[in-house]
Order: structure tokens, then C-alpha cells, then sequence
């Protein structure tokens, strides 16, 4: 684990693998920094940074303070530090809210390039009517943490249902570690429920959007709009991948993303 030294409060720590240019990846809500283990060997021509997202295990002294308005811009600057810290201008490889986190800090660093799976952004019918983050604090508010973060699991991994939720978490590598995260997860949902997509993004560096087909059909939605929204951009849709693409597909994503890198 290599970490910089602390700026403003913000200490930069991350694993890097491998040499070339750095491609740094950024995990999404409940995914440990091990989420991205199936994608390195597809990658072994980069050197793959892999960074501990605030609050995920190194954190900004005051992140447990953090409201829900400043966790988008805090975790942007604290990718912004990490670019900084590498050498080279590194590419961005971002899955859900580190999608997001990829191209928000990509407005202001100097990047190759952006490639983002299912930012997580909601279209403006759904976030206007949006309560995941209330009723998971409500659950936690009453001491039933385990609650709170089965109402996260089965609103974006299992949107359209699931027959035996417990059965799929027994096998799921990350629970139930997963639960001491419960309240980073309730901010980091705040700060999606109130971000509202711009007409225009203003990132220079070229970005590939990805989607599955058999993701939640907000993020597929969002996922064009995202790309709408980007000077350079390209959409590619994958058929029967669902919102883990990275991790469930990682060689079909790797190689979408190597064409798009040779191309930009």
C-alpha cells in the first residue's frame, strides 16, 4: 500500500500493480478495492492504481461529518490528489459511484481518458421520487444495520426482485463485512439522490460509457444521458451483463475498453 502524505487533511493511500501507464479504478458503493482482482490480469500492459475510497478504509479525518452535499466533491478531489500523485496523465476506470467520482474528477485533472460503467446517476422522474437513503438511516436509527444494507442490495443489485436474498448474500464474498459500511453507504446515496446531471459535462479527455442490459433500467437510462451530455463520448451497450459488469464479464469489458483506447 503506498500513501502520500497528508494535504489539507486528505491522505491518499492505494495498491498499484504492474508498470505502464496508470490506470486508476475506482470501486462503486459497496464494492471492496478486491472488486476489480477479476479485471487486473486483463490489464497487464497498465499499471493498474487501485485506491481506498474515503471512508472505505482510508478516510478523511472528518468523512463520519461529511454531509451528504460535499461527498460527491470531496471524493472528486480526493481522486484529483491520487491523479497528481502518479506519474503520467492516467486513464480513470470507474464503476458506479466511482463512476461517477471518475467523471466529475475528470472535469478538472489532467486525463487521458475516462471510462465509466453505469455512472451512478439517477434520471430526474426516479431521484425526485428517491428515499433509499432515509429508509436505510431509519433502519440503522433503530439498530438494524444488517436491514439497512439488504434495502441497498436489493434496490440496485436485485432491482426487478429476487427470490432468496439471504441465500445469494451467504455467497456473496463481501458480506457480511460489508455492513460496517452502512452509514458511508446512506451518504454516498444522499449525494446521489441530489445530484442532478448537466446539460453539458465539461471533461476534454475522451470517456467510453458502458451499460449492461441486464442492469437496473434507471442506470441504462442514465447511461445515455451521461454520454448526451459529453463532448467526447461513446456508448457501448453489453447484452445480457447486469450492473457488475466489470467484475462478471471482466474480459468482454476489457476488451471494449482496450479498442476504445487504441481508438481515442
Amino acid at each position: 500500500m503506498v500513501t502520500t502524505q497528508p494535504t489539507d487533511g486528505i491522505e491518499v493511500a492505494y495498491e498499484r500493480h504492474g508498470d505502464g501507464q496508470p490506470l486508476i479504478c475506482l470501486h462503486g458503493g459497496m464494492a471492496p478495492q478486491q472488486y476489480w482482482n477479476p479485471v487486473l490480469p486483463h490489464f497487464e500492459e497498465y499499471s493498474a492504481v487501485i485506491p481506498q475510497r474515503p471512508g472505505f478504509g482510508t478516510c478523511l479525518d472528518d468523512q463520519a461529518e461529511t454531509r451528504a452535499d460535499e461527498v460527491l466533491n470531496r471524493e472528486a478531489e480526493y481522486v484529483r490528489r491520487l491523479v497528481d500523485a502518479v506519474d503520467g496523465d492516467p486513464i480513470l476506470f470507474g464503476h458506479s459511484f466511482g463512476a461517477l467520482t471518475a467523471v466529475e474528477s475528470a472535469t478538472d485533472a489532467p486525463v487521458d481518458a475516462v471510462i465509466a460503467y453505469e455512472p451512478a446517476v439517477l434520471p430526474d422522474d426516479y431521484r425526485e421520487e428517491a428515499d433509499l437513503a432515509d429508509r436505510m438511516a431509519a433502519l440503522i436509527d433503530d439498530g438494524d444495520r444488517h436491514e439497512a444494507v439488504k434495502r441497498y442490495i436489493e434496490q440496485v443489485l436485485h432491482p426487478d426482485g429476487i427470490d432468496d436474498l439471504d441465500a445469494w448474500l451467504a455467497e456473496w464474498p463481501v458480506w457480511p463485512d460489508c455492513v460496517d459500511l452502512a452509514e458511508e453507504v446512506v451518504r454516498m446515496n444522499r449525494a446521489v439522490e441530489q445530484y442532478q446531471l448537466p446539460g453539458r459535462l465539461g471533461v476534454d479527455a475522451p470517456v467510453l460509457v458502458l451499460t449492461g442490459t441486464n442492469g437496473p433500467d434507471f442506470l441504462r437510462e442514465s447511461a445515455r444521458a451521461v454520454h448526451d451530455s459529453l463532448p467526447r463520448s461513446r456508448l457501448v451497450e453489453f447484452d445480457g451483463i447486469s450492473h457488475s459488469g466489470p467484475g462478471e464479464a471482466p474480459a468482454l469489458i476489457a476488451s471494449a475498453v482496450k479498442t476504445f483506447l487504441g481508438n481515442a
